[in-house]
């Protein structure tokens, strides 16, 4: 692919160095499947990256909808950032307690909502400590509330109608996150009520695969040589998805880093498709 100009990834040192860079917003973005039995807040009031502050996940969401953590209207995210004191401007990364894992979804959230000035800290908050660098613990110190405007770009974004027409006419890749077993149908679901499969003609990259051992995502090569041995043909429009749309946001992360910047999410994902069963699966 061409010359890359651009990446969506912050490397720690790098956030070292900028810490107290005044136009910098640095967010905890960590989330726990329900299952692991972990308090993600309680976790960052425990220890977190000095200045930074908590997007809880499943409340900055569509509280509307019966799915889990679904896009939140963009006047709710409006109104979240001017009071969390994120304003029009500034320059986001954000972080999570795994590594790489539900800071993808946040950092879409931000590019669905118009921000590009955004990207992932690379290798997340246990890169962080294993460098031994500062960290704090408590509320933060209240931030002033800032001017937020949301625009959204839809370009990222698709829903269960735009899915089942690309599983008809087959003008979009669908890439699924979620593990092998989940995907081929032979490990049941962790939530209730979901079929197992996957939706028809989806190929499947577990994200773990896009990770290095330590967390940090591999390199735009290796990238694309998971996406190309998983039989993603990455000349398409490609759709990401998973069990609920967090996973799925991974993808698009790494799809972004090797030029697919317009990789979008189906945000029902299978929570959404699983569960209805008049929608078609496959197996295996």
């Amino acid at each position: 692919m061409s010359t890359l100009t651009k990446t969506w990834l912050t490397e720690t040192d790098e956030l070292a160095r900028e810490l107290d860079a005044p136009d910098l917003v640095v967010i905890d973005a960590s989330w726990h499947m329900p299952s692991d039995g972990r308090d993600a807040h309680a976790e960052y009031l425990e220890e977190h990256i000095p200045g930074a502050i908590f997007f809880d996940i499943d409340e900055i969401t569509d509280t509307k909808s019966s799915l889990p953590h679904m896009l939140p209207p963009p006047e709710k995210f409006s109104s979240r950032m001017r009071s969390m004191g994120v304003g029009d401007g500034a320059r986001v990364v954000i972080y999570d307690s795994h590594g790489l894992f539900s800071a993808a979804r946040v950092w879409w959230t931000f590019r669905v909502m118009g921000v590009e000035d955004v990207t992932v800290l690379n290798g997340g908050l246990p890169k962080w400590k294993r460098e031994g660098r500062p960290l704090e613990s408590g509320e933060p110190p209240h931030r002033t509330a800032r001017h937020f405007t949301a625009r959204r770009n839809l370009d990222l974004l698709r829903d269960v109608s735009d899915v089942k027409k690309i599983v008809k006419d087959k003008s979009a890749e669908i890439v699924d996150a979620r593990a092998p077993e989940r995907f081929a149908g032979t490990a049941p679901e962790p939530r209730p009520g979901l079929r197992s499969g996957h939706i028809p003609g989806a190929r499947n990259v577990p994200f773990p695969r896009l990770l290095n051992k330590d967390g940090t995502l591999k390199s735009p090569r290796e990238l694309e040589r998971v996406f190309a041995e998983a039989g993603v043909d990455l000349g398409k429009p490609i759709v990401a998805s998973c069990g609920s749309g967090i996973t799925a946001s991974v993808l698009a992360l790494a799809l972004a880093e090797i030029g697919h910047r317009r990789a979008a999410v189906y945000d029902g994902s299978w929570s959404e498709w699983g569960a209805d069963p008049s929608l078609p699966i496959e197996t295996g």
